[in-house]
């Protein structure tokens, strides 16, 4: 049974085998101002405890679940008797949690990779504490290893270093087949299944944390599943979401194909940071996740841990690289100034470049990478960005568009170098079917989408309607459009269809580019007197609000499918406006 916490928070323990307790940290709101939580669906901070002759305790939650973990654990398991706490993964939340499990039994060692406990060592030293407390006891796992449990539990132990988790590290015990991948195959949702019963319903979430959090560092990612590939797995405990069981052999077959997809993108951003506490990485993160919406891959590297052939090969294969830093002390990391160093003796002027980061006070570190690069000849994709502290939904979103942006300006890059260098397609049947299929017609509409304080808009002709009963239709979405992440399963939009003769004004308002943040409603009218998901356009010939019920990827976009719930006409004599294009290749 759950053992509540908060009304939006509990916790709850089950035997999913015999000897294997799963424990869920359940949360119903959005934990972080996080891209990967961006669906705002909830999540759950799994850990797992096995008991052998000896006892492990898998991936403890952070301090927010601490006292009510610690009650659920002790109902089930003496924490004095637990031999074996394992460590997936480092961070500074973690840290309260295994000091209260240390209070209460000094007698059990951390399992942890060779980079985790270096990070674990700094973090335990770090933080304050009213009593001193003993030593802690490392078994660390310098390689693929295994570690005994008795009654059959033997656990494989895998290091899976990752450049936003260079601590990365699972386990596959052989007696029940199941792996505990920590990160890898998770997703970010709330719900009472523990497994993945109906998984066709997890696909999109697991697809969103697959593109927010693994896409940026695939190259670690593959490596992880070759290491992983040799297992008879019966099913992948992650530490979020369900248990992939029912759904275990699709789930494998889409990290690969989502994977090669990443691969197959023919323009690359290498993708630099340092980060002391978290935030620069998340705003790296936002920043990758509009780049690689857009379909340019994205590789992450952690400075701290890369090592300079590392950089030097990342920086000859890219197209275009951004540098992100915290300040610490009014200096960049020592990582940083390193890197730094290194793009100023080996890259391209020719690169486009992006300068991002966070700081307390004032923000040193990123001055330094933008006086340096700019001085160095390079060309910036976006406008530096500053955040001071966290960053909170608003200015996550204007980092992903800032990424967005940077790599649509990547793109048009390559395709004016293209078009000099073929020959004019004249009169030839590959100019005649692009003029054919420019003769597609769509109503001309403004989509418009608001989540919390976010909200955004686009201009759109590929729609058309879908079903009578429920009424509904489909809307082609570009994947770099900013409002495509306002655009899954369950979330609400607007389509305002304009009116055939005055739609020019609002055309060239929603057409124009806006700034990464900027207020895509700033200066347009705008009906006040109805209750929508989202803004209704006060120059359009009618409005419908749509309900997003299922989604598609066709190529460079999305196919939304959406029910309608609620809509009206404004004008009743106008006629609805067109869009005539003369071209396939482009909108």
């Amino acid at each position: 049974m759950p053992a509540a916490t908060s009304p939006d928070r509990d916790l709850q323990a089950i035997w999913i085998t015999d000897n294997t307790l799963s424990l869920r940290s359940r949360s119903q709101a959005r934990l972080r101002f996080e891209i990967e939580y961006g669906l705002e669906r909830g999540t759950t901070s799994n850990s797992y405890l096995i008991r052998g002759e000896r006892t492990i305790l898998i991936n403890p939650p952070g301090a927010s679940f601490t006292d009510a973990f610690l009650a659920a654990l002790e109902q089930r398991q003496p924490i004095d008797k637990i031999d074996y706490v394992l460590l997936g993964h480092l961070n500074p939340n973690r840290i309260t949690t295994l000091k209260a499990l240390r209070r209460r039994s000094r007698t059990f060692s951390v399992v942890c990779s060779n980079p985790g406990a270096r990070i674990l060592q700094t973090l335990w030293e770090a933080a304050e504490d009213e009593e001193p407390l003993p030593p802690l006891c490392l078994d660390v796992v310098r390689g693929e290893q295994t570690l005994d449990l008795g009654n059959g539990h033997q656990l494989t132990l895998i290091p899976t270093p990752t450049p936003r988790w260079p601590g990365g590290l699972a386990a596959f015990d052989n007696r029940t087949r199941l792996l505990f991948s920590d990160k890898l195959f998770g997703a970010h949702l709330w719900g009472d299944q523990v497994a993945d019963e109906g998984w066709p319903l997890f696909v999109e979430d697991q697809r969103y944390y697959f593109d927010a959090l693994m896409a940026p560092q695939w190259r670690q990612i593959a490596r992880a599943l070759e290491r992983f590939s040799d297992l008879p797995l019966g099913a992948i405990a992650p530490s979020h979401g369900p248990i992939a069981r029912y759904g275990l052999t699709e789930l494998l077959r889409h990290y690969r194909e989502w994977g090669a997809r990443v691969e197959q993108q023919d323009l690359r951003v290498a993708l630099l940071y340092a980060s002391a506490y978290g935030s620069t990485a998340a705003i790296g993160q936002a920043i990758a996740q509009g780049i690689s919406k857009s379909g340019v891959q994205v590789e992450s590297i952690n400075c701290e841990t890369a090592s300079d052939s590392d950089i030097r090969q990342a920086l000859g294969d890219c197209d275009g690289f951004v540098i992100g830093s915290p300040t610490l002390g009014g200096h960049a990391p020592t990582p940083i100034q390193t890197a730094l160093g290194t793009i100023l003796e080996v890259a391209d002027r020719n690169r486009l470049a992006g300068v991002f980061g966070s700081y307390g006070w004032s923000g040193e570190a990123i001055d330094l990478l933008e006086g340096k690069l700019r001085d160095g000849g390079f060309r910036f994709g976006f406008e530096p960005i500053r955040v001071q502290f966290k960053a909170d939904a608003r200015t996550l979103k204007a980092c992903e568009e800032a990424g967005t942006d940077f790599a649509q300006l990547l793109r048009r890059q390559k395709q004016k170098a293209e078009r000099a260098s073929r020959p004019t397609l004249g009169d030839s049947q590959s100019e005649a079917t692009e003029q054919a299929v420019g003769r597609l017609l769509g109503s001309l509409s403004i989509l418009t989408a608001r989540k919390g304080e976010v909200s955004s808009a686009m201009l759109a002709s590929w729609i058309s309607q879908a079903s009578f009963d429920p009424p509904g239709l489909t809307v082609a979405v570009a994947r770099d459009r900013a409002v495509e992440d306002l655009t899954h399963k369950g979330e609400r939009f607007v389509i305002n269809l304009l009116a055939e003769g005055r739609s020019l004004g609002l055309m060239k308002h929603f057409l124009k580019p806006f700034a990464p943040g900027e207020d895509r409603f700033a200066g347009v009218d705008l009906v006040d007197d109805v209750e929508t998901s989202a803004p209704v356009l006060r120059d359009s010939l009618a409005w419908l609000q749509c309900r997003v019920s299922d989604r598609m990827e066709c190529g460079d976009h999305w196919l939304v499918y959406a029910t309608i719930e609620d809509g009206n006409l404004l004008d009743g004599d106008g006629r609805t406006a067109t869009h005539h294009r003369t071209n396939g290749r482009f909108y």
